[in-house]
């Protein structure tokens, strides 16, 4: 049924929006949760894998590819190739659960609502863990009112009107090889290195401003993860996702100070080079 049809329903104007590059461990678990929306599309930024082939195993699933430039310009270039009302936002390796898959199909799509943010629960071997560091997202929103920028080494929907919290959770899933999640790791630190130098600390939270400070934030975020969120319960799913945040932290760690000692480099040779002047 169509939106001019007697239905105000989100799910009978609703497309999906995919993002992908060589994501053939997790596409497949992606799609199977998303057979009920009319139309995904699934943009692909050239994978060298099956992620390709495998979208296209799926009815509803239509393949656009472009090279990628950033998260955002990506995000927005998609949003353009989607005529529908209602836009679902999805990572490659997120899974909708059953629960939220339920809450979205009630949705009426109350004329002051303009999206709907949803929370995480972090999968290690496809096991949930029993809490993540990863905040809410908005994943569902009018098309008309969605902007994407980047932020540092992630990209946010920018939504101008009101949001509201579903109750239904998603599946962060990621079964890609540790390598992959290695390499990630080291472009995100320096691209969040970079958000972070060039924002004045007036504008970030506190957690960036902690991070800013270099030596405290590993600590802070082994401390908080394994007995703040009692993830040390999970046992060794809990602690390999521990380590991961904090090997994360200690990559942009490495950046922050790698900037600031080129800092200390400049500010040195710049004194060297007025006490020569001086002494002519």
């Amino acid at each position: 049924m169509s939106a001019q049809g007697s239905s105000n329903a989100v799910v009978d104007n609703l497309s999906a929006l995919v993002l992908t590059y060589n994501e053939a461990a997790n596409i497949r678990r992606t799609l199977e949760r998303l057979r009920w929306v009319p139309r995904v599309v699934l943009l692909d930024s050239f994978s060298t894998d099956e992620t390709v082939s495998i979208a296209r195993e799926f009815e509803n699933v239509e393949v656009v590819q472009r090279a990628f430039e950033s998260f955002a310009d990506q995000c927005n270039w998609g949003l353009s190739q989607i005529q529908a009302e209602w836009v679902l936002s999805l990572d490659a390796d997120y899974v909708l659960t059953r629960e939220l898959i339920t809450e979205i199909k009630a949705l009426a799509g109350e004329g002051g609502i303009a999206g709907y943010t949803a929370r995480f629960h972090y999968c290690i071997g496809g096991v949930p863990l029993r809490n993540t560091i990863l905040p809410q997202r908005t994943i569902l929103y009018r098309r008309s009112v969605a902007v994407y920028y980047n932020e540092g080494h992630g990209h946010r929907v920018r939504i101008d009107g009101a949001t509201r919290e579903l109750s239904g959770r998603i599946l962060h899933n990621d079964q890609k090889p540790l390598a992959r999640w290695l390499q990630s790791q080291l472009s995100y630190a320096e691209l969040e290195a970079q958000h972070l130098l060039h924002t004045p600390n007036s504008e970030l939270k506190f957690q960036d401003r902690a991070r800013k400070m270099i030596v405290p934030a590993p600590f802070l975020v082994f401390g908080y993860t394994l007995f703040g969120q009692m993830l040390i319960l999970d046992g060794w799913r809990g602690w390999f996702y521990v380590l991961q945040r904090v090997f994360a932290e200690i990559l942009l760690s490495l950046h922050l100070l790698e900037a600031r000692l080129k800092d200390l480099e400049v500010t040195q040779t710049e004194r060297g080079g007025v006490q020569d002047r001086s002494e002519e």
